[in-house]
């Protein structure tokens, strides 16, 4: 048991590994490069809960890091990423640094996070690693969208939505399965189903599409009470 409660925090120390290296990437090398270790990050997230989950070693600490590794690798990254991509249109001016309001606002939606305990089945605003994928796979967009981001307002009217998004009261669901029946996840089903397909087509500059994809589902549920 010694060992076994140390294992989501090993985990969660694997995502803070990622972003960290993912925000030298992107300041060294290639903003596309730091897409990678998002994705790996977001793997590390994901195994952190399930390990805890399966082996029933849930701690304060183990919580409390959590959010420290995402702060970073969904969190500074992701706004890393976007200054570089701001600065390159617009060098020498303070427009690129308006890209931190992903990172302060990442903080704000990790804070509340903490603190509501009714976040367990769903989510209230975008979880920080969907923005972060969100972010992070724009430089990887192909024509016709490419053109988008090489304009530095429609980066910053990203940056502005995403970061509205991460503390908007909209309730989202979570990929988190309580079973397998279909009627009660055929939500999670079908947005598998059509993200997979997404990602087979597109490759990673299907990303950013699911993410919205994601979040209309959510809202639509909403409305319809699917």
């Amino acid at each position: 048991m010694s060992l076994q409660r140390h294992v989501p925090n090993v985990l969660t120390l694997g995502n803070l590994l990622c972003g960290s290296a993912g925000i030298v990437n992107a300041l060294q090398y290639s903003t596309i490069s730091a897409a990678w270790f998002v994705w790996a990050a977001c793997i590390f997230d994901f195994l952190d809960g399930f390990a805890a989950r399966t082996l029933k070693v849930h701690s304060p600490i183990g919580k409390e890091l959590d959010s420290l590794a995402d702060m970073v690798s969904f969190g500074v990254l992701p706004g890393i990423v976007m200054f570089q991509m701001m600065d390159i249109l617009s060098p020498s001016t303070l427009l690129p640094y308006s890209a931190f309001l992903i990172t302060a606002f990442s903080a704000l939606r990790l804070a509340k996070f903490n603190v509501d305990e009714n976040q367990k089945d769903s989510f209230v605003g975008l979880p920080t690693p969907a923005n972060a994928l969100l972010i992070t796979a724009l430089p990887a967009l192909q024509e016709p969208w490419d053109m988008l981001i090489s304009q530095d307002y429609f980066l910053l009217i990203i940056t502005l939505v995403s970061s509205m998004l991460l503390v908007l009261p909209v309730e989202l669901f979570a990929l988190k399965f309580k079973n397998y029946r279909w009627g009660e996840n055929k939500v999670r089903f079908t947005f598998i189903a059509v993200s997979v397909l997404l990602l087979i087509l597109w490759q990673a500059s299907a990303l950013p599409f699911v993410i919205l994809f994601y979040i209309g589902m959510s809202l639509l549920t909403r409305w319809v009470r699917i």
